[in-house]
């Protein structure tokens, strides 16, 4: 598979799984979302989009978002992600959507350490994580993904209690 299909399968998964957790899967009634690697701010203006009303706070190493998908001033925190989504690793929020895996084993293995614990904190219980890598912890209750969606590229969790 070429390197544009395969990114083309992951947005669409992406699209999908966050399309079907906004209209099947209830969250929280209070809690932010976070946007765990904003990038060029597609994702983010998506979810803004099918989650109206919600606080969304956006974390990336460095600002290369689209003038258009920007976050509110005070919801973009620039860092190493691992260090600064610390602050929110506290229970409260409703939604965690990260995708921020590299394509290479090593890199993405080094992710991994840190960032299923971290989501896992951040969540409140019952709050969905929804991920471009697996996060394997124990506070994460896997869950099916859409039948578009190849359970091995994109994935799905709630927050047990």
């Amino acid at each position: 598979m070429s390197r544009l299909e395969s990114f083309i399968r992951r947005m669409s998964a992406q699209r999908d799984v966050i399309n079907h957790v906004s209209e099947t899967l209830p969250l929280p009634a209070d809690g932010v979302i976070l946007e765990i690697g904003l990038g060029n701010g597609r994702t983010f203006d998506h979810l803004r989009e099918k989650f109206p009303g919600r606080r969304i706070i956006a974390f990336d190493r460095a600002l290369g978002a689209h003038s258009s998908s920007m976050p509110e001033p005070g919801d973009l925190i620039l860092g190493e992600i691992a260090q600064t989504a610390e602050a929110y690793a506290d229970g409260a929020a409703a939604l965690a959507h990260a995708d921020i895996g590299t394509g290479y084993d090593d890199k993405d293995a080094v992710t991994l350490t840190w960032l299923p614990d971290i989501v896992s904190r951040a969540l409140a219980t019952g709050g969905i994580a929804i991920s471009g890598l697996p996060l394997d912890h124990a506070a994460l209750e896997p869950l099916p993904v859409p039948a578009t969606v190849d359970s091995r590229r994109y994935f799905l969790y709630r927050r047990r209690p």
